[in-house]
């Protein structure tokens, strides 16, 4: 009897090695598909740390660095001063389209195509609209604000002090340190009069390319300077510093705000655009029925919806160190 119970287990384990070297055992009880997926959502992960961790490493190396609430107060139509109103539009889309990402997987898995299209056409809808705000809010920043990867108009004050009015003298305009300001860029001859403006000044030259530096006066600015490029630095006096009484202006911002924003929202748009784009395919192959004969409960749905969801986590923490901190 003991015998024949050895001569079992003997079996038993034999067939377990070859077993264990056939190949059809899914790794964590899941397909091959789907594993190597969290491969790539794990390491794209680790791109995504590096970036934000090189930001923050940025940000609190410099002296000065704009606010958010001040850099991101515009939205569409005329919208301005609201802080965060059109990036919370944003995320509110992305976001909603990840809850319907959810929904698509779970149609898959009953194995209703008509459901799974619907939604998947819901989530498609999102991200498009999510880039669409993307691309309003990049070209209201290059365009209007002028702020590119090279250059960032956006500053902050470290000192308090008084701007200087057209008479070259204080004025009743002050800030204190940490106050927000935007450079702005002077158009040809449009806001300046004859009697406003030093002899020789309009920041261009006759063809409206950019001209020679200048020091210049407008009810509007005060005492300022022009650059070559035409943006105007403001004059102001300092009242709290570490030189009271002295006269100085307006300096861009750092130049790696400009430069990590574009990078990293631009990588992190981009992962959205391949999102929508893969969405549409599978969008069309699951109305086909291709996944329908497959009986498998729409698994190529699943990997595209892991997929969704890391975008979509990833933008929270874009979300976070961007726009609140």
């Amino acid at each position: 009897m003991a015998g024949h119970d050895t001569t079992e287990m003997e079996h038993d384990v034999h067939t377990e090695q070859e077993n264990a070297w056939d190949g059809g055992t899914q790794p964590f009880r899941i397909s091959y598909g789907k594993l190597m997926m969290w491969y790539f959502l794990l390491s794209d992960a680790f791109t995504f740390a590096g970036f934000l961790i090189a930001y923050g490493t940025l940000r609190f190396s410099s002296a000065t660095w704009p606010v958010p609430d001040f850099v991101f107060s515009t939205a569409p139509f005329g919208v301005e001063h609201r802080p965060l109103i059109f990036v919370t539009i944003m995320s509110f889309l992305l976001i909603i389209s990840s809850v319907t990402m959810v929904r698509a997987v779970q149609e898959g898995h009953r194995e209703n195509k008509r459901g799974v299209v619907f939604w998947m056409l819901l989530t498609v809808l999102g991200g498009a609209g999510f880039l669409g705000c993307q691309a309003w809010e990049w070209t209201n920043l290059i365009g209007n604000e002028h702020m590119t990867v090279t250059r960032n108009p956006f500053g902050t004050h470290v000192e308090s002090g008084v701007y200087l009015g057209p008479d070259g003298k204080p004025s009743e305009e002050t800030f204190n340190v940490g106050g927000s300001y935007l450079m702005h860029k002077a158009e040809l001859n449009t806001s300046l009069s004859d009697e406003e403006v030093v002899a020789g000044f309009s920041g261009h030259d006759d063809e409206g390319h950019g001209g020679h530096a200048v020091n210049a006066y407008d009810k509007d600015y005060g005492f300022m300077y022009v650059d070559e490029e035409g943006f105007i630095h403001r004059k102001f006096v300092v009242e709290e510093g570490e030189k009271p009484g002295s006269v100085q202006m307006e300096l861009f911002g750092p130049v790696a705000f400009g430069a990590l924003f574009f990078f990293i929202t631009g990588f992190h748009g981009f992962h959205v655009l391949s999102g929508v784009a893969f969405l549409l395919i599978i969008l069309i192959n699951s109305a086909s029925g291709i996944y329908a004969e497959r009986k498998n409960g729409y698994e190529m749905v699943e990997k595209i919806g892991l997929y969704w969801h890391f975008v979509d986590l990833v933008w929270v923490f874009v979300f976070l160190v961007f726009y609140l901190l």
